[in-house]
Order: structure tokens, then sequence, then C-alpha cells
């Protein structure tokens, strides 16, 4: 996620320059049919790409604001999961009174939780990082599960059965403790559906081939009195609809690994952070600094 209210123009270029020099391509050989082998047989209509251009913008505008509705819905997710993960580690703190070593290692365990879901939203196969807040027993009861991050809930579950059939909660706290878990799976299903639901291929699809048709025709249509002016021009029209149309698919996933989609890592060393301080643990992780000043994955 970009921590900066300006983008340098080096991140601009590197997202686009394949596409501004497709773009260009298109804008100059656009200008040598036009002038080579049409100029002196009839003119391009105006209308064209004053139609291509308004469907473009209802392409773009779609585009984007659904693919602003993935991205912002995956961060309100995981901004839950930092009030109901604090909420989870105090509850157990303070409601199991004397009986520590459960509840420390629920606390921990629900890190462990947090971070094979996100290895898991990111594609991180290898990523060990859930493993280190596991125990030995954790680790080979969920060994053979194809979804470790539910395996790890079942975990859960099963010592809050025990602090509860050991006395330590009575059944007013153990209903508290046992909704946050069940709150716990509710986003780690809406996480799912959004990384596991494929933005209509279509849409982006079309929306590429209109802003290419309309660019070919404006420059057909303006070479007529720019000249040879009408390639840059095209480009730069061009350029205008092409960077906010990748901008607007740069959220369509929002938990990839990239500038544009939601903080993991720092969401998720945050929790670790909080809860690892509530429990007293001697060894407490930095928090998560900007890359370059300039975005935090």
């Amino acid at each position: 996620m970009l921590t900066t209210p300006n983008i340098r123009l080096s991140r601009i270029i590197r997202n686009t320059w394949k596409v501004d020099l497709i773009m260009l391509a298109s804008c100059t050989a656009a200008y040598m049919v036009r002038e080579f082998l049409i100029a002196n047989h009839f003119s391009i209509p105006g209308i064209l790409p004053t139609l291509l251009g308004t469907a473009i913008a209802f392409f773009v505008g779609f585009n984007n604001n659904q693919a602003y509705d993935r991205w912002w819905e995956a961060r309100k997710i995981w901004g839950s999961l930092v009030n109901d993960s604090r909420s989870f580690a105090r509850s157990l703190v303070h409601y199991t009174g004397s009986e520590k070593e459960i509840s420390h290692r629920m606390i921990r365990r629900h890190i462990g939780f947090l971070y094979a879901l996100k290895s898991y939203l990111r594609g991180a196969i290898n990523d060990d990082t859930p493993t280190r807040y596991l125990s030995e027993h954790d680790e080979q009861e969920i060994a053979g599960a194809s979804n470790k991050h539910n395996a790890i809930l079942s975990l859960q579950a099963k010592d809050l059965q025990q602090l509860s059939a050991q006395g330590h909660i009575d059944g007013f706290k153990f209903i508290e403790l046992n909704e946050m878990l069940t709150r716990f799976c509710d986003a780690m299903g809406m996480s799912e559906r959004i990384r596991n639901t494929i933005f209509p291929t279509t849409y982006s699809y079309l929306t590429k081939v209109f802003i290419w048709l309309f660019v070919v025709t404006f420059t057909l249509v303006i070479s007529e009195t720019a000249g040879v002016f009408s390639i840059p021009l095209g480009w730069l029209i061009s350029f205008v609809f092409v960077s906010t149309q990748i901008n607007g698919m740069s959220l369509v996933d929002p938990f990839t690994n990239n500038s544009a989609g939601v903080p993991l890592n720092q969401i998720t060393r945050t929790i670790e952070i909080n809860l690892l301080e509530m429990i007293g643990a001697e060894e407490v992780p930095e928090a998560i600094k900007p890359i370059n000043g300039e975005y935090v994955l």
C-alpha cells in the first residue's frame, strides 16, 4: 500500500512503458495510413472517436469502481481482524486468571493462524513463519490438512473447550470467546472468496481493445489538421486512459505482494507485536517500515 501522497514518475513509467510503446507504434501506424493511403480518398468522421471515448469512460469507470470495492472490502476484513485479535487476546489473558499456559498457547497459535492465512492469500507456500508460533504437537495435528489456517482454528476450539471443562472460564465467557473464533472463520472465508474469485476477464480485455481503437481513430482524425504532431498527441491521450485503467486493475487482486495491495505484512506484524506484548513476551519484533519511504507490503 502506498504511504505517500505523490507517486514518482519513474514508478508510472515502469508500470506503463510497454503499453506506451504499443500505443506510440499504433499512433505512428495510424498516421502513416492516413498520410499515404486514405488522405485523398475519404476522411474519418470526428464522431467516431467521440463515441468510443464515451464507451471507454463507462468501461474504465466500472472496472475501477469494482476493483476498488474488492480492495476496500479486503482492507475492512483485515481491519476487523486487528480489532478482534486484540479483543481475543485481552479476553484470554484476563478471563483465564492464573491459567496462563493454555491462554498464552492460544494467543501464540492465533499469531500463527494469521501468518498461515496471509501465506495462503499471497501464495507463499514455503513460508515457515506460522510454525514459529505453533508447538510441535500443533504442527503434527495440522500436517495433513489442506487448509492449515482452518485447522489451526479447530485447535483453538479444542483448547477453548478445555478451558471451559477445567472451570477456568464460565459459560458466558466461553460463548464470547467462541464467537470471536467464529468471526475469525468469517474473516478467513471472506478473504478466501476475494482471492479465489477472478475479476471478469472480458471487462478488462474489452477495455484494452476499446482504448486501442479509440487511440487509432483519434490519431486518424486529428492527423488531418495536426499532421505529424498527431502521433505525440495520440500517445498523450492514450497515456491518460491507459494509466487510469492500469491503476484500477492494480487493485483487482488486493492480496498480491505489491505496492498496490493490502499491506498484510504490516497488519500481521502489528497484531503480532500487540499480542506478544499482552502476554509479556521477551522477544518482540520491530514494526514493518515503509520501503524507500514510499510503500508497505
